[in-house]
């Protein structure tokens, strides 16, 4: 089981080291002025930031997960260390999607900020 945690630690890790609100998206530059473009993104970025709620996000998930986690490890009969451990396993993993999806929402909040300032995102 340990080697369980460790692997979805390591996935949280990944997951939240992904772009997030740091995104770059693929903007059609044709007649851009690329310093306006890139303070724009850089707001578009920061209020991504401080909008998204990723943190909560993640605390939620990770609550989740060690619910179902317990409940799974108390269904299949686990002594109370099985059921701790499938609770943590269960924490990480739903902290990890929660963290994912923290991170799908920033990227949303970039791309719709560069769009609503006139900006065609290709991606």
């Amino acid at each position: 089981m340990n080697k369980l945690l460790t692997l979805t630690a390591l996935t949280t890790a990944v997951l939240v080291g992904c772009a997030g609100a740091d995104v770059r998206p693929i903007v059609d530059m044709k007649g851009v002025n690329e310093s306006a473009y890139e303070k724009d993104l850089q707001e578009c970025q920061a209020y991504a930031k401080d909008q998204s709620g990723m943190g909560s996000t993640a605390a939620k998930g990770a609550g989740a997960g060690a619910v179902v986690g317990g409940l799974l490890g108390l269904v299949t009969g686990g002594n109370a260390s099985g059921i701790a451990q499938a609770a943590g396993a269960g924490a990480v993993i739903g902290g990890a999607g929660g963290a994912f999806s923290g991170n799908q929402s920033q990227e949303a909040v970039v791309k719709r900020c560069l769009s609503g300032r006139g900006y065609r995102v290709l991606n």
